[in-house]
C-alpha cells in the first residue's frame, strides 16, 4: 500500500460511515443525524484545505508511515 492509496481508501470509509450515521438520523435518531452531519462537513472541510492550500493532513501522515505511490512502478509490474 502506498499513501496516496490508502487516503482514499479511508476517505471513501469515511462518507460510508457518515452516510450511515445519516441514514440512521433519518429513520429517526437525532444524535446519529447530527454525528453524520459532523462527519460529512469534517471531510467537506479536508477537502477545501487540500484544494486551497494543497496541504492534506492524512495525506502527510500516510506519507510518512506508507511512503509516496510510485505509479509508474505499479503500472508495470501489472502487465
Amino acid at each position: 500500500m502506498c499513501a496516496e492509496r490508502v487516503q482514499r481508501i479511508l476517505t471513501a470509509i469515511m462518507l460510508g460511515i457518515a452516510l450511515m450515521f445519516m441514514a440512521q438520523g433519518a429513520a429517526g435518531d437525532a444524535l446519529s443525524l447530527k454525528i453524520g452531519v459532523a462527519l460529512q462537513a469534517f471531510i467537506i472541510l479536508m477537502m477545501l484545505v487540500w484544494a486551497f492550500t494543497n496541504f492534506c493532513p492524512s495525506l502527510w501522515f500516510f506519507t510518512k508511515v506508507f511512503g509516496p505511490c510510485d505509479w509508474n512502478k505499479e503500472k508495470s509490474s501489472d502487465g
